[in-house]
């Protein structure tokens, strides 16, 4: 869709194109009173004032619209209503071999009862063995740098999921 089409959606239309993007309520009632953008540059830098602007809980939320990283599974279950502007982000990890495809298991698993949240890449142009390695060093991190580490992740995948629905 264009930007003028995008500023023409009634509400529930343009909130439901912006939960695609990302989930947190809080970000897209944002979005929504920020409507309409003139130039997709300022669509982009308003998402990420909006997204600046919100609190853990917020975060949280958003997180929450995430499959794990390596789990096919969970990706078709979680990406079902965002499929189209999610596609490819972990296509990497279909490519990956077994060993890998468990660490990334393992790592997920460790990463959740640490940090109470799934891990959170921007997956887009990295391999599995990529991702494994950020996750590992991140599983490090103090509850509070990785928050804001995940939250900058997040706020990357967002970006690129506006790009991808104004140009779909």
């Amino acid at each position: 869709m264009t930007l003028n089409e995008f500023n023409q959606l009634d509400t529930l239309a343009a909130a439901n194109a912006l939960r695609q993007c990302c989930v947190s309520e809080a970000w897209v009632v944002r979005m929504l009173g920020a409507r309409p953008f003139e130039y997709e540059h300022e669509l982009y830098a308003t998402a990420e004032a909006c997204w600046q602007g919100l609190d853990r809980a917020d975060y949280l939320q958003a997180f929450e619209g995430h499959p794990k990283i390596g789990d096919v599974g969970s990706l078709r279950a979680k990406y079902a209503n965002t499929k189209v502007l999610a596609a490819g982000e972990q296509a990497a990890v279909s490519d990956a071999d077994e060993q890998t495809l468990r660490a990334l298991a393992e790592g997920n698993t460790a990463y959740e009862a640490r940090f109470g949240y799934i891990f959170i890449v921007c997956a887009t142009g990295k391999s599995a063995e990529e991702m494994l390695s950020l996750l590992n060093a991140r599983l490090s991190n103090s509850p509070d740098d990785e928050l804001a580490i995940a939250a900058a992740e997040q706020n990357k995948i967002t970006l690129i999921r506006l790009q991808k629905m104004l140009s779909t």
